[in-house]
């Protein structure tokens, strides 16, 4: 089959997909991929095809506009307003590539909400990709956007059907003003996260070690695992094995594609904990979450380094609590803890609390040394380290969610 993967974000959004297509190419398919530019060598170097939109995700993210987003609702609604052009840029270089490639199958993250009536456009398949459990309703856990407390069978369901109905409204208001400016006939409307022509079937890339997938579930939604990437060659760089031959294993803590409030503050509290407890570090500044400031003869800083190869050789780690990172530091049985900022990440840190494999979540905002501190000493506790261990255990022992995803992708062309 010829195979479009749209995604939209930062790496946790992109790397997945990309995993997922280099499987797809191996198992013969020709694949191409829609992502935000900065992500083309990493498309690249996995044998795809990159279509790249021509905005910068990472300049993106740390505009003043989109930092004032992080404060709170009223910097969101002037964030959305100021965006408006540039996301109807993207949404037309979206629907562009879709209809340069001519498809025959096109699997998408929900922000690609324009592929089901692209599908229709092209005569295509559409099948949506989710990385957070809370886009299918069920009355055994809450919507993702809430947490994770149990509000009952009855409440859990209406937690889904209120937030999806608004993410459908507030997808169809985009969907509309952007098809008036194009000129473009979308013909009759069509449910954004359902897909299009594919029976129903809807993704779902995340573990059922730690999500078993709900009775209740409508037919079609499939739990596949997590969307792993295989460990790639990596040559560390000198200073990195020389650190990481030189002592006990540190503790990563990294906030991978977040924007900093307040790297520098933020980076304090890190360097205190690691201090106050006695733990060799490595700081990972990514997109800007964390600053240079922290270096010193226990403290390794760098801008990153691929979890799959970094995490089995680190104690611990510490990071923002993005369904990827999440999922990787447990993959390889590491005490997590989660210090969110927005999005999925609260619900992630409190899920990790829950099973026992980490401590409570610390907010970004109310990021200290000293709660860093005492968080560290609770992740160090031989029975949170064995917990998440045993999550680890479980995590490995599944199918890569990668292979089952395309046996199921497969399974459409019969």
């Amino acid at each position: 089959m010829k195979i479009l993967l749209q995604t939209l974000g930062s790496r946790g959004d992109v790397q997945p997909f990309v995993a997922l297509g280099r499987v797809l190419t191996r198992r013969g398919h020709d694949v191409a991929i829609s992502a935000s530019a900065e992500f083309a060598p990493m498309i690249k170097a996995a044998g795809l095809r990159a279509n790249c939109l021509s905005i910068s995700y990472e300049a993106l993210i740390n505009t003043p506009e989109m930092k004032a987003a992080l404060g709170g609702f009223s910097g969101r609604m002037r964030a959305y307003r100021d965006m408006q052009e540039m996301m109807r840029r993207q949404t037309q270089e979206m629907w562009e590539i879709g209809l340069a490639e001519r498809a025959d199958l096109i699997l998408y993250h929900p922000k690609g909400f324009l592929s089901p009536y692209l599908a229709r456009e092209i005569g295509a398949k559409a099948v949506p990709v989710f990385l957070q459990p809370g886009f299918a309703v069920t009355g055994t856990y809450p919507n993702f956007l809430l947490g994770t407390r149990d509000m009952g069978p009855a409440l859990n369901r209406l937690s889904h059907r209120f937030l999806l109905g608004a993410t459908r409204f507030g997808t169809g208001l985009l969907a509309k003003s952007w098809a008036k400016k194009a000129g473009v006939d979308l013909g009759a409307k069509l449910d954004p996260l359902g897909g299009y022509g594919a029976a129903g079937l809807r993704l779902h890339g995340f573990s059922p070690a730690l999500f078993p997938p709900p009775a209740d579930w409508a037919a079609g939604n499939r739990t596949t695992g997590y969307f792993f990437a295989d460990p790639a060659p990596f040559d560390p760089p000198a200073e990195l094995s020389a650190f990481l031959d030189a002592g006990p294993p540190p503790i990563y803590a990294g906030f991978g594609s977040m924007p900093g409030m307040d790297p520098e503050r933020q980076t304090r509290s890190v360097v205190e904990a690691l201090k106050a407890t006695g733990q060799r570090g490595i700081i990972a500044t990514g997109w800007g979450g964390l600053s240079g400031d922290g270096a010193g003869p226990d403290i390794l800083v760098l801008k990153s380094a691929p979890h799959p190869w970094l995490f089995p050789r680190v104690r611990a780690a510490i990071h923002h609590g993005g369904s990827g990172t999440t999922h990787e530091s447990l993959r390889w049985g590491k005490p997590t803890i989660i210090c969110p900022l927005m999005g999925d990440q609260p619900f992630f840190g409190e899920m990790v609390a829950r099973i026992g494999a980490g401590p409570k979540p610390i907010p970004q905002k109310r990021l200290t040394g000293e709660a860093l501190t005492v968080a560290v000493t609770q992740a160090l506790d031989p029975r949170v380290m064995a917990k998440a261990e045993q999550i680890g255990q479980a995590i490995r022992a599944e199918p890569n969610g990668c292979d089952v995803a395309v046996d199921l992708i497969e399974s459409l062309a019969v």
